[in-house]
């Protein structure tokens, strides 16, 4: 038996919450598209995104600038499965708008469209 004012958990070990409980047993988001890299911001603030829960007001609080979602989770500490739960929820919401990352063709044509306007440039020169 631990006596009572003994913490029975290392420190070492963190919060003792289960993932589940924040985000009410899912574990899933409607927003699978959502990448460890899309960017996030805070659209709006009211008192209501405080009733949806503390995790969800301090990931608008820490949305004031644009972040990835990787970010916003180590940010709360949270595992990555469970911030991408509720950044979907917020965006759902509209509390928060994002900007998914370029896909690898879009990425490539715009880096040679760069690219090629540079080398005009210097050409110019």
């Amino acid at each position: 038996m631990t006596k009572p004012r003994e913490q029975w958990f290392d420190d070492a070990a963190g919060p003792l919450i289960r993932p589940y409980a924040v985000t009410r047993g899912r574990t899933n988001s409607n927003w699978r598209d959502l990448d460890m890299i899309t960017l996030v911001v805070a659209a709006r603030w009211d008192a209501s995104v405080e009733r949806m829960g503390h995790e969800y007001a301090d990931v608008v609080r820490l949305c004031g600038h644009p972040l990835s979602v990787a970010e916003v989770s180590a940010g709360l500490s949270l595992p990555l499965a469970v911030t991408k739960i509720l950044v979907g929820d917020l965006i759902e919401a509209g509390y928060l708008i994002f900007r998914a990352p370029l896909t690898r063709g879009e990425s490539q044509n715009h880096d040679l469209n760069l690219l090629q306007k540079v080398l005009d440039g210097v050409r110019k020169l």
